[in-house]
């Protein structure tokens, strides 16, 4: 089958490659390169730099505007039988996909997290399920029919960049599904419940904070949800700490939420007495470390607190 691939996230390498490897890829479309680091060099894309090293041969277009009528032309002249969209970032126009079998992964089980940050609201949320849905392009975003899904069950330990790479590595499956139906004239769209939509809104900065009134639950939530970024980060001893990992203890105080009830063994008073304990944080311009290593080195005593970001 020959297929477009349009992506430019990391999340639909898995993907790209399993399709390179069974199919023929006829053009990948990725965003253009835009400054990066310190210096601002222009990088390309995660896609783009693999379609570079393993595709040379292959069309790499990087359009700012997928919809203009050179790359529309372009596109549509290639006579693909389907695309797949995978984190490309620019919305498609009904024009540019007029008569196109067109199936986009979405990291979802829709219609929950409709969005740009569906790992990160789902693990926010304390859902214990997820999975991919693979969708239809529709003129609102994620509206579209659902053709086919994968389940993962989201573990307490997972942050945001482990469970996005657990879903990267369970799309190709889900997709070659579909074009399996695709190429025998037996795709099955389920329209969704709109009923039962929920909104994954893009991730902010400013959210990276923590109080410690809520349970210790939602708050290990949330630490993992924004791993690794924006990170959750609080005030201890005036400087700012990054936490990354923590889990949920069994013990039970009566402490102000924010008191670390236990010092060396990282155990933190949250809401309803519960606690939660720290495993892994981040000093202002420090590597990562183990929490033992951060309360060793600092000399941490019981009764310390830790402080939201004003």
């Amino acid at each position: 089958m020959r297929l477009a691939f349009l992506g430019s996230g990391a999340f639909g390498l898995p993907t790209i490659e399993r399709l390179h490897a069974e199919h023929e890829l006829c053009a990948v479309v990725t965003q253009p390169d835009r400054p990066a680091g310190r210096k601002r060099v222009p990088t390309a894309t995660p896609i783009g730099k693999w379609a570079e090293a393993h595709v040379p041969g292959t069309p790499l277009m990087k359009p700012e505007d997928v919809n203009a009528h050179q790359p529309r032309e372009m596109l549509r002249h290639l006579g693909a039988d389907a695309w797949v969209i995978i984190a490309f970032g620019q919305k498609l126009s009904p024009e540019l996909l007029d008569g196109v079998f067109a199936i986009n992964l979405h990291a979802s089980l829709l219609p929950r997290w409709r969005g740009a940050a569906p790992i990160h609201r789902a693990i926010e949320a304390g859902d214990n399920t997820t999975g991919n849905s693979v969708i239809t392009i529709a003129d609102r975003m994620d509206a579209g029919s659902v053709l086919a899904s994968s389940e993962r069950a989201i573990e307490p330990h997972h942050t945001t960049g482990e469970l996005h790479d657990l879903l990267a590595s369970d799309g190709p499956e889900v997709i070659l599904r579909v074009l399996n139906d695709h190429a025998k004239g037996e795709v099955r769209y389920e329209e969704q419940d709109e009923s039962l939509v929920t909104r994954a809104r893009k991730m902010t900065k400013q959210e990276g904070t923590l109080d410690f009134s809520l349970n210790a639950r939602l708050c290990r939530c949330r630490i993992h949800a924004f791993n690794p970024w924006p990170s959750v980060t609080v005030m201890h001893r005036d400087a700012l700490l990054k936490l990354h990992r923590a889990i949920e203890s069994q013990e039970a105080t009566a402490k102000p939420v924010g008191t670390l009830v236990d010092a060396g063994h990282g155990l933190i008073a949250c809401a309803a007495g519960t606690c939660l304990q720290l495993l892994e944080v981040q000093p202002a311009n420090k590597p990562p470390m183990l929490w033992d290593a951060y309360a060793n080195g600092r000399g941490l005593q019981a009764g310390e607190r830790l402080e939201p970001m004003s």
